[in-house]
């Protein structure tokens, strides 16, 4: 009996913590959003230094990828603080 409560108990829990709360959700949400436009902002800027390479110029366009890369590394990091402080 005793391993059955607690086998209906790990499962319970388990359930529970798939469905997740409505919080936990939004702030999913939130973070996809901030993922969303880290990523297009990196990818203008990836675009920009392209072209900034392809006149000649490719200082500015290293200086530009760095930057892109930055920016993306800057919002999945955002994105997972949100998504770590609706966990809590």
């Amino acid at each position: 009996m005793r391993i059955a409560t607690i086998a209906v108990a790990a499962i319970g829990a388990l359930t529970l913590a798939a469905c997740g709360s409505p919080a936990e959700k939004a702030a999913e949400k939130q973070a996809d959003a901030v993922e969303a436009q880290g990523e297009a902002t990196a990818d203008s800027l990836e675009k920009q230094a392209d072209a900034a390479k392809d006149a000649g110029n490719q200082t500015a366009g290293e200086a530009l990828d760095a930057k892109a890369d930055a920016v993306e590394e800057s919002a999945d990091k955002k994105a997972d603080a949100i998504e770590q402080k609706a966990e809590q």
